[in-house]
């Protein structure tokens, strides 16, 4: 399954580390749990992900406030991509 979306780039401080996320739209989260994808722990579900020119493996993790999955971005590539809190991303993803 592949998806594509846009979203705003936000910061979640966490207690021991600052944490940046994207969040997945509703209608793809919900597809994501329709299909019955095997999930992991937390509920996470494995996904390559593409922003920009960088590509990468992780997870996404369902966030009970929002009903949506939430898509964490590192330093690594936020640095690659020239990102900061509040940007709108481009993000390109395939469902493992």
């Amino acid at each position: 399954m592949h998806y594509c979306c846009t979203g705003k780039l936000f910061r979640y401080n966490g207690e021991k580390a600052a944490w940046y996320f994207v969040g997945i739209p509703k209608d793809i989260s919900a597809d994501v749990v329709k299909k019955k994808v095997v999930s992991r722990g937390f509920g996470s579900v494995r996904v390559t992900v593409t922003v920009g020119n960088t590509s990468w493996k992780t997870s996404i993790f369902p966030d009970s406030r929002s009903g949506c999955f939430l898509l964490p971005v590192k330093a690594l590539v936020r640095d690659r991509e020239d990102l900061d809190d509040g940007d709108i991303v481009k993000v390109s993803f395939i469902v493992e």
